[in-house]
């Protein structure tokens, strides 16, 4: 039977180049897996950051490198050999992601090579293994640039090293395939069928068996019983086994299948997989926007990175499902995962918690001429495909990102496009293909009509033009190309929650200002519901080790939570009132704790329709509006306390009356952080 062993306790990390991989260097740290070597430095604010005019022109050639750690650093572990009691075993080691670049060694002999940082890759073993005693584990990761593997330029921190841990895997000669691709060894795609039935459309892919196996498929719901089963030899192990009584998948109802391959020979399982997959189709229209189960459902999300303050990218399963939980809160329904394939743990979270998902590779802001590098992305988009096809959170695969932000449309960028869309519809037809444009993507060019439906990265009110100007655009878009199925693919402004003012403005990176752009953009959207998907650029703060704005390097501050989750902004509160229909109330402002002024405004977000606000105990009004409630109050010098009432709900801020404003509130202003891209 096969065996997973986390091989993931005391390593020893050398922070240098040069090592071979026969033996353990002196002067290693012992480190523990998940590990990055950017950590720190990928969001601490020391790297050089890209001026914003290379950014606007298009054109990186002159832009400074960043300083942060791109190297090529060296793991190494020793292991004992698993033991398999079937003669022919094999023995795997499993790595779910290297950033970007690395190569495997057993006992100083090379097992595995693999480009691309955010997808799993195997190798075989067995051959470079001792058969009795310890073997060496040697790992050599780099996130150095590389002209052939994305992504190439982005802004984010292309963080480096063994962050999602590593596994051995034994199995027996006969087993399900460990070697396609870094799949599961099984594919999964269940579909509606008449009436309340499903059709489980099922491949399982075997190596090394032949008239003397079969395998087993079950079918279980969510409380352990079998609802389906069937028998087929190995040799023919493709499947479409029907499900009475199906319960659909939804985000209000993420009801989980667990499905078994089991390979017998004779009265022995020799080997066996299981995943979990729900039942739910999904449709898009031009008109009515996404439809998910037969029903209307525009969806209302935020993107997300996958870095955390201080760990970087090496995250836990419970950090993951943190982040789900957060979300979850807000109200979203969808996710996208920028800008690539994300951790199997929180697509887990997406499936249990229930999100429409949009998946990605890495193809972004630039194309690379080299055909080596469209042959990355092809693999890197086989992987994402196959490792994730069972989820039934993921309805979007995505092509790439923002690829005019520093390329020029070509020929070649819409037939590679085409490739990549075509590519996608053989792996898996049943999922909807997309893409997210940069603002400036001529309308009428190639790149549309490729994929099944497409959206637009627009920020209007930060960047460019006011907030004003994205119904307009909407509106316009929407009667000029009536056949296009659109979407708003990111949209978001700065908000450094050390910055406060009464009038906020553009540019400020005040939470107020933030606050405001997206009282605006929440609204929009809620009455467009032909938009099938509008994404917050984004959910938390992360990194983005070059950048240097508003007075905070090495972040991007676009959040509605900081980077570390302990602080939801204003701004995730005015989603919270749009999207979660568990009553709530919220006092914008709290971190506006010092105010001048005879008068001041207090925002209050709500999702009743009636607020009353007291300050020092007295009722200073009481309003009835739409979410978002607006009151002039007097504040007496010293100390203030306000209360907002909502029914049985109520939320308090404490407010300081001074002469003069701490100066803490007001960001720098140098010239190149006035135009800073996203």
């Amino acid at each position: 039977m096969r065996k997973i062993s986390a091989i993931n306790q005391d390593w020893v990390f050398i922070h240098r180049a040069g090592c071979t991989p026969d033996t353990i260097p002196d002067g290693g740290e012992i480190i523990h897996l998940p590990h990055t070597w950017n950590a720190v430095d990928g969001h601490d604010g020391h790297a050089i950051h890209i001026k914003a005019g290379d950014w606007s022109k298009g054109d990186l050639t002159h832009a400074p490198a960043s300083q942060y750690d791109r190297g090529s650093y060296w793991y190494y572990r020793r292991f004992s050999s698993p033991v398999q009691p079937l003669p022919g075993g094999r023995i795997y080691v499993e790595i779910p992601a290297a950033g970007l670049q690395a190569t495997v060694y057993v006992n100083g002999r090379k097992a595995a090579y693999h480009e691309g940082g955010f997808s799993a890759f195997r190798a075989d073993i067995t051959d470079l293994c001792t058969a009795e005693g310890d073997n060496l584990l040697a790992v050599n990761v780099s996130n150095e640039y590389r002209s052939n593997v994305y992504p190439q330029h982005a802004d984010f921190t292309f963080y480096g090293g063994l962050y999602r841990g590593i596994s051995l895997i034994s199995v027996p000669k006969a087993h399900f395939d460990l070697d396609f691709f870094g799949g599961p060894g099984i594919k999964v795609i269940p579909c509606p069928a008449e009436g309340d039935s499903a059709i489980w459309d099922i491949t399982a892919y075997v190596k090394n068996a032949d008239e003397n196996f079969t395998i087993q498929y079950s079918i279980r719901d969510a409380s352990g019983r079998e609802a389906a089963c069937a028998v087929r030899p190995a040799t023919d192990s493709h499947i479409a086994l029907p499900l009475p009584h199906a319960q659909l998948w939804s985000p209000e109802h993420p009801y989980l299948y667990t499905v078994t391959a089991s390979l017998l020979r004779r009265n022995e399982v020799v080997d066996e997989i299981s995943v979990r997959s729900g039942i739910r189709s999904f449709s898009c229209s031009p008109q009515d926007g996404f439809f998910l189960n037969g029903k209307p459902m525009p969806l209302r999300g935020v993107s997300r990175h996958q870095d955390w303050l201080y760990k970087g990218n090496a995250l836990t399963r419970e950090d993951h499902f943190e982040d789900a939980r957060i979300i979850k809160e807000l109200g979203a329904n969808s996710i996208r995962l920028a800008h690539y394939q994300h951790a199997q743990d929180f697509y887990d979270a997406c499936d249990e918690l229930g999100f429409v998902v949009w998946a990605e590779i890495p193809f972004i802001t630039i194309m690379n001429d080299d055909p080596a590098a469209h042959e990355n992305c092809i693999s890197q988009m086989q992987e994402l495909i196959i490792q994730n096809a069972h989820h039934p959170c993921i309805c979007f695969w995505g092509l790439s990102n923002e690829v005019l932000l520093a390329g020029k449309l070509s020929d070649k960028l819409v037939e590679n496009h085409r490739e990549l869309n075509a590519l996608v519809k053989s792996l898996d037809p049943t999922r909807l293909t997309t893409l997210a444009h940069v603002s400036h993507t001529p309308e009428d060019c190639g790149l549309h009509d490729i994929t099944d439906v497409e959206a637009y990265n627009h920020y209007f009110g930060w960047y460019v033009g006011k907030t004003e100007d994205n119904a307009p655009w909407l509106d316009r878009y929407h009667a000029r190309y009536p056949r296009r199925c659109i979407g708003v693919s990111e949209y978001g402004c700065e908000g450094i929650i050390t910055y406060h003012g009464a009038h906020p403005a553009c540019k400020d990176y005040s939470e107020e200002y933030q606050a405001l752009y997206h009282e605006e953009m929440a609204r929009i959207f809620s009455l467009r519901p032909w938009v099938w998907g509008s994404y917050v650029w984004n959910m938390f703060d992360f990194g983005a080790a070059a950048r240097n704005e508003g007075g905070v390097a090495g972040r991007n501050n676009k959040g509605l939570v900081t980077m570390d989750r302990k602080i939801k902004k204003d701004s995730y509160y005015i989603y919270r009132a749009y999207w979660n229909p568990e009553p709530m109330v919220h006092i914008c402002g709290k971190r506006y704790a010092q105010r001048s002024g005879d008068t001041t405004q207090i925002r209050v977000y709500s999702n009743q329709t009636t607020v009353a606000l007291y300050v020092n105990g007295t009722l200073t009004g009481t309003q009835s509006a739409d979410k978002v409630f607006v009151f002039d109050v007097t504040l007496r010098p010293g100390m203030n306390t306000v209360t907002a009432c909502a029914g049985e709900l109520s939320d308090t801020a404490v407010l300081e009356r001074v002469e003069r404003e701490p100066d803490i509130y007001t960001a720098p202003r140098a010239d190149d952080d006035k135009e800073s891209r996203d």
